[in-house]
């Protein structure tokens, strides 16, 4: 069929800056490259992408749709994946949640561009997802917070102090955490990034970021500077919260936002299977690349480069 013929895919946008959702796209078929680029472009605008009745009814189709936007990272660079199955991830609620606000493996030098989840198993209530948008968080910054935040690193770590209340860790936590930790991994990223295919402009931080990069600052005075920042970024209005259905799959560009999974399920089991998409080296707005301070990442994941011409680009 020919490319000027296919139909306009048809997203239904969920809030005014994150979000947007489309029913009964058969992502199992082999999608032409034109509905790609739609869905890519889509991506572009919305942040997150929400498929309903999208028919991913297994591990090899995830896998199949996510390599359609680049190459694959391994599961994680710590945590085994699903059997058989290298670039596969279990969100596994027996595992624990992940009820902090975070963007995918920010602590290594080429973080995913994008992350795939798909339901498998989910609880009568409770188990969404909230994604939020770091680019309506720089926009919202007050033009003196936003000129400082231009000029910040962060220091991005898996090995930190996670201060979780023992009444409120999973019985698992110590083991996960050794697990999480068993390779270490630290990493500068400027505080704001540029996002290399729309030019919006981020808060490159959350969970991971753990210290600023500023010769005489305490941490106390870091993590103040952090958690100012990370509060426009879960502001409402940035926030679209994700309800979960049977046989969904949800796409998010890990460039430009955070997300967070609230454990308010009450033990309920709730799995959803993650994959990623390989991704470029993050750059501020003075061009400078993210640097690696320790660990190497080469294993976990290929760093994408991207054409000069980034004109109907995939990656």
């Amino acid at each position: 069929m020919s490319t000027t013929t296919e139909t306009r895919l048809q997203f239904r946008k969920l809030s005014a800056r994150i979000g947007a959702e489309i029913r009964g796209l058969d992502l199992s078929r082999d999608l032409s490259d034109h509905t790609i680029a739609q869905i890519r472009e889509a991506l572009n605008t919305h942040k997150a992408l929400i498929f309903r009745e999208a028919n991913v009814r297994d591990d090899d189709a995830q896998v199949r749709f996510a390599s359609r936007f680049g190459p694959l990272t391994q599961a994680h660079p710590t945590v085994a994946s699903v059997d058989g199955k290298p670039a596969v991830l279990p969100v596994d609620s027996e595992n624990g949640s992940a009820n902090t606000w975070h963007t995918d493996v920010t602590f290594v030098v080429n973080p995913p561009q994008a992350s795939t989840l798909r339901s498998i198993t989910l609880p009568a209530y409770g188990g969404e997802t909230l994604i939020a948008s770091s680019a309506g968080a720089y926009a919202d910054l007050p033009e003196e917070l936003r000129n400082f935040a231009d000029t910040l690193w962060a220091i991005h770590t898996n090995d930190y102090d996670y201060s979780v209340p023992k009444n409120l860790e999973h019985e698992s936590a110590e083991e996960r955490r050794q697990e999480f930790t068993r390779l270490k991994f630290e990493t500068a990223h400027p505080v704001v990034r540029v996002h290399p295919l729309t030019g919006e402009r981020g808060l490159f931080i959350g969970g991971f970021a753990q210290r600023l990069r500023i010769v005489g600052l305490s941490n106390t005075e870091s993590k103040d500077i952090l958690r100012l920042l990370q509060a426009y970024i879960t502001r409402p209005e940035n926030v679209v919260r994700v309800n979960w259905e049977p046989d969904q799959l949800v796409l998010f560009d890990n460039r430009i936002t955070q997300h967070y999974a609230p454990d308010n399920y009450n033990g309920q089991p709730r799995q959803l299977n993650r994959v990623t998409i390989a991704g470029d080296v993050p750059r501020g707005i003075d061009g400078r690349s993210s640097t690696s301070i320790h660990g190497d990442s080469s294993t976990y994941s290929e760093t994408v480069v991207l054409p000069a011409d980034l004109t109907g680009a995939l990656l």
